[in-house]
């Protein structure tokens, strides 16, 4: 078995990252941008572990640490305020909550 360089790391984090990108541009479901956001933090946690371990230093996995730590943060919040929205205009349709008022 061949080990993985930091090429191949570093492309599945790109695609990742892309995937997440297009999917935030191009869906219009808030829980489906929501999930796109965390593709891309994942991917940016992987290009991070990924330099910390062929540099052989654990900074990039003290990074990822406090990147998971607030990312569990960021999800707690997030989806209260998909609830929010949902319960009170009963859509999670993007172009239904261009409005805050009401």
């Amino acid at each position: 078995m061949i080990p993985a360089s930091l090429h191949t790391y570093l492309v599945a984090s790109v695609a990742l990252f892309a995937i997440g990108l297009l999917g935030v541009l191009i869906r219009r479901n808030t829980l489906v941008v929501f999930m796109c956001l965390e593709l891309m933090l994942v991917a940016s946690t992987l290009a991070l572990v990924a330099f910390s371990r062929f540099n052989g230093t654990l900074d990039g996995n003290v990074f990822v640490f406090f990147i998971l730590t607030v990312a569990a943060a960021e999800v707690a919040v997030g989806l209260a305020l998909i609830v929010a929205l949902f319960r009170r205009r009963q859509t999670v349709q993007i172009d239904a909550l261009n409005s805050l008022k009401n």
